[in-house]
């Protein structure tokens, strides 16, 4: 059994702000992120969001904007945080130093080191989505969003990256004849040689649900919910595959491999299951969600790569944190979320602990937080 004092070292880093100073750590901690987007009008104020992260012991988050009232939430919390450049905001930054150098110096520069952003993502699935002016503009929004960092001395604490779809792909089967498309070509290599140079990973938005949802006659569900399987055999790498999310993955290295950057690494900052959905989404159900979110965190928690990259363990981001009542599009876009907007989970995935505690509607939390990180405090300054 541990010593009593070191489980509560271990409850006052989750349940208080950290004490020591700021200190550089890479941009992901761990295998295991999540992806906190806030397209709703019923979801928890940020303050409770973070109690509801350390509930879960989450430490790695992504949100898609720079809100301050998330920053300043975030702030004290030890939390690692990834905060996002909106792609409307690209030809601006793209075509003007100075205002790239004024954003970092707002909604990074001025937040830490108490909040610990760890990252930007600049733009989000820009590459293969047919505007072209946009994807033209990525790049000098990167680099020069880069360069205020570096202005700043902090280059080496905040990691600039840019997540794509699987649309900037020819063909993803089988993972060897992955290639990029075409018109994506022109854009993608030069962005990849910017981020060789500054040591940024390929971040890759995997979603095994819409690809089944797309075909459900050619795809095993058991082969896309990480169940018992005869998956695929890749015959030019002699691989074979019992998941999908481990041969998208390896279909983005081949994809890199063939434009020439072998060694860079795939991240994914985007992955899930729909728990409800159109009718023409029928494995948008609760039971496949909690499966494919169960078994996806057993997999990251065994911290090994893929099939064609078994020494790079696997890291990802969850999508998503919440329910987003408000996002367009079809019923599926609104029902990705590990909980509730009463801080609930929408199925058990492992966060047990979760059960517990009463809704967020209720001070009572708040009130009990505050009562254990007094506690503890005192306890800690006794023994």
């Amino acid at each position: 059994m541990r010593n009593s004092g070191l489980l509560l070292l271990d409850l006052l880093f989750f349940f208080s702000p950290i004490l020591t100073g700021f200190q550089v750590e890479g941009a992901f901690v761990g295998t295991y992120g999540i992806n906190y987007g806030r397209i709703a009008d019923n979801i928890p104020s940020p303050d409770k969001v973070v109690l509801l992260l350390k509930q879960a012991k989450i430490r790695n988050v992504r949100i898609y904007d720079a809100d301050h009232t998330v920053l300043q939430a975030f702030s004290g919390t030890g939390l690692d945080l990834v905060v996002g450049l909106p792609n409307g905001f690209l030809k601006e930054m793209s075509s003007n130093a100075d205002h790239a150098l004024t954003w970092v110096k707002d909604n990074v520069q001025s937040f830490l080191p108490n909040t610990r952003i760890r990252g930007i993502a600049i733009g989000n699935e820009v590459l293969g989505g047919g505007d072209s002016e946009l994807s033209g503009a990525l790049l000098g929004a990167a680099k020069n969003v880069y360069n205020a960092l570096k202005k700043m001395n902090l280059e080496e604490t905040v990691q600039i990256t840019t997540a794509h779809s699987q649309a900037v792909f020819a063909n993803s089967y089988p993972p060897s004849s992955c290639i990029f498309k075409e018109n994506v070509v022109q854009f993608m290599k030069p962005l990849l040689e910017f981020f060789h140079q500054i040591g940024s990973p390929f971040c890759l938005n995997a979603y095994p649900f819409l690809a089944y949802t797309y075909n459900p006659t050619q795809i095993d569900i058991n082969y896309a919910l990480f169940k018992p399987t005869e998956g695929i055999y890749d015959s030019k790498t002699n691989l074979r595959y019992d998941n999908m999310l481990d041969a998208q993955i390896d279909a983005a290295y081949m994809a890199l491999e063939d434009a020439g950057f072998k060694e860079m690494e795939v991240m994914i900052t985007e992955t899930g299951w729909a728990s409800k959905g159109d009718s023409d989404e029928p494995a948008a159900t609760p039971e496949n969600a909690r499966t494919y979110n169960y078994n996806l965190r057993k997999r990251l928690a065994k911290k090994k790569g893929t099939p064609l990259r078994p020494k790079t363990v696997l890291k990802a981001y969850i999508f998503a944190l919440f329910n987003e009542n408000s996002k367009p599009g079809k019923s599926s876009e609104t029902h990705f979320g590990l909980f509730k907007p009463d801080g609930t989970i929408s199925y058990d995935v492992g966060f047990n602990s979760l059960k517990s505690y009463a809704p967020f509607s209720s001070s009572k939390a708040a009130s009990c937080y505050v009562a254990l990180v007094i506690s503890i405090s005192v306890f800690l300054v006794t023994i």
